[in-house]
Order: C-alpha cells, then sequence, then structure tokens
C-alpha cells in the first residue's frame, strides 16, 4: 500500500481542497500519513498571499525529501498557479501542479509514476467559467467541517495576487453544496464553516437570481447541523436587507470576519477596496444592533506603500 503525506499552507479553502484530495487518495487505497512521517508521497498544496507565504512554500517544498530521499515531491496550489517557473527550479519537486489539477491528483502520480520524469501541469484559471467539483467532501478529523461554496475573485484590490492564482468568480450549485453538508450531518459533524475566496461573490454568475443569503437559509434547515459560521468576508456585504434575513437565521454564529485593511480612506482608495472608513463603521453599528453579543474580528496591512514606487 502506498502512503502519502499532506501538508497544507494559507486558507480554509486550501484546507477543504487537501481533505478533497485526501479523500481521491483514500478512495484508491492509499495510506495517509501525517507529515513528519516517511511517506512516499507528499504533497504540499502551497499559498501565495504574501512573500512570507512564498517562502514558507518553498522551505516546505525543500524539507519534505529530507524525511525520504525516494518519495515523490508534488508542489500545488497557488503558488504554483502564480509562479510555475520558479517552482520548476527546485530540484527536490517531481511534479508542478496548478489548481485545477486538485481534482485529478491522482490519475496525474500514477501516471508520473508510470514515465518516471519531472512533470508539469498548470492550467491557465483566468479562463476556467465554471466551479470545479471535487466531489462530495464528507472525510473531516475536525468536529467541524470547512465547505467550498465558490471560487476565485474579481475585486482585483491592488496588493492581491489571488485573482491571479484563482480566477473570476465561480460559485458552486447551491444542490451540491446542500448535498455535501447533508451527508456531513449524516456522519455526526454539527458545525460547518462556509469559505470561498470571496463568498460575498457568490451567486453574481448565476443567470437566476441567488445569493450567499438565499444558501445560508437553505443551510439552516439542514438536520443535524447546529451551528453555521461564515469565512472572511467582504465588508460590503453587511446591508440591512443581508441582515434582515440572516438576523431570522438562528443556526449562524455571531462572529464575522470583516477584513479592513486600512483605516486610511486615502489608502482604502488605493488599495481599490470601494469603501470608507465611515461606511465600514456602519456596516460594525449595522452588525452590533442586530446582534448584541456579536463578535468582530478583522485584518490590517501595515506598511501600504503611499506612493508608487519610482525605481528607488
Amino acid at each position: 500500500m502506498k502512503k502519502v503525506a499532506f501538508i497544507t499552507l494559507g486558507c480554509k479553502v486550501n484546507q477543504y481542497e487537501t481533505n478533497a484530495m485526501r479523500q481521491q487518495f483514500m478512495k484508491k487505497g492509499y495510506e495517509i500519513l501525517e507529515p513528519t512521517n516517511q511517506a512516499d508521497i507528499y504533497i504540499v498544496n502551497t499559498c501565495t498571499v504574501t512573500n512570507m507565504s512564498d517562502r514558507k512554500s518553498r522551505q516546505m517544498l525543500r524539507r519534505v525529501k529530507e524525511l525520504n530521499s525516494e518519495a515523490i515531491v508534488v508542489a500545488c496550489g497557488c503558488y504554483v498557479q502564480v509562479a510555475k517557473e520558479e517552482v520548476e527550479k527546485i530540484k527536490e519537486i517531481d511534479l508542478v501542479l496548478g489548481n485545477n489539477e486538485k481534482k485529478e491528483i491522482v490519475d496525474i502520480i500514477e501516471k508520473y509514476v508510470q514515465k518516471n520524469r519531472k512533470y508539469t501541469q498548470v492550467q491557465d484559471v483566468m479562463h476556467q467559467k465554471e466551479y470545479i467539483e471535487l466531489g462530495k467532501i464528507t472525510d473531516t478529523e475536525k468536529t467541524r467541517a470547512v465547505i467550498k461554496v465558490q471560487d476565485g475573485c474579481d475585486r482585483f484590490c491592488s496588493y492581491c495576487i489571488i485573482p491571479y492564482a484563482r480566477g473570476r468568480v465561480r460559485s458552486r450549485k447551491p444542490e451540491n453544496v446542500i448535498a455535501e453538508i447533508e451527508k456531513i450531518a449524516q456522519k455526526g459533524i454539527q458545525e460547518v464553516v462556509i469559505t470561498g475566496i470571496h463568498i460575498a461573490s457568490y451567486g453574481k454568475d448565476f443567470k437566476e437570481e441567488y445569493r450567499l443569503i438565499d444558501l445560508l437559509e437553505e443551510i439552516n434547515q439542514i438536520k443535524g447541523i447546529q451551528r453555521v459560521r461564515l469565512g472572511s468576508m467582504e465588508p460590503l456585504l453587511i446591508t440591512e436587507e443581508f441582515l434582515d434575513r440572516l438576523s431570522k437565521l438562528e443556526k449562524m454564529c455571531h462572529h464575522f470576519h470583516l477584513s479592513l485593511q486600512s483605516g486610511c480612506d486615502e489608502t482604502l482608495k488605493r488599495m481599490n477596496r470601494r469603501y470608507t472608513i465611515q461606511e465600514f463603521q456602519e456596516m460594525v453599528a449595522r452588525l452590533r444592533k442586530v446582534y448584541e453579543d456579536v463578535i468582530l474580528t478583522t485584518d490590517i496591512i501595515v506598511g501600504f506603500p503611499r506612493r508608487e514606487s519610482r525605481g528607488i
């Protein structure tokens, strides 16, 4: 029996996709090991949101070969998607795969074993128009499950590389989301975290009118699920209409992560964030009015440049 280990860097979407890849290997009879153990295959699901995450991705890709010099090392994910040429230069890597390739990773690795030569396969995600299903992901070792409902982002904030790593907005069909959560509930999992690259955009690519709040109302009705959490959200999602409907969902956890990024209107404009500090404060006030016990968290970028570099 072949043994495979996963190392996951970055966001909850990567965590979800690692679970999807684990499940693919388990169905084919592979044994899943912790990444500190000696495996036959190491898969590093990389992140590229910061320079630090790029560096960690490179470090992990080099380090795993020390555990087993004969192992197959696979680099996949966002860092690979935007820096394919850099990744290919790392001699310890055998397979270089993008984000779309995660859906067929077992077949790709098994073909590599037959040919035994370094291989790269990275599709251009900017041309991807539909959400890629990874199957119903019911394998989880935790007491709550991460559920991916959407991929891609159309916002193009000036500091962010993620649209180029993930492509345009593609929303998952609601019936597939519901079916996956129902399967998870049958396994005894009572809490789900709804995540995506930009969940506020969920449904904008559908022909019929159906948005995130419609999906949440359906999830709220699933038997066995007791708690529903939302991943990081675009602040502009917090409208009065959204909150009026959300407040009626008794399973929603009263925790919201709204990425502020800066407390300066001028900087927010340069960041292309599309809201002002006053508008952000109004959104927070709406949340506090609806949920007296609300917990709010955020992200702040420190050291954002005041002006464009002049070659210094």
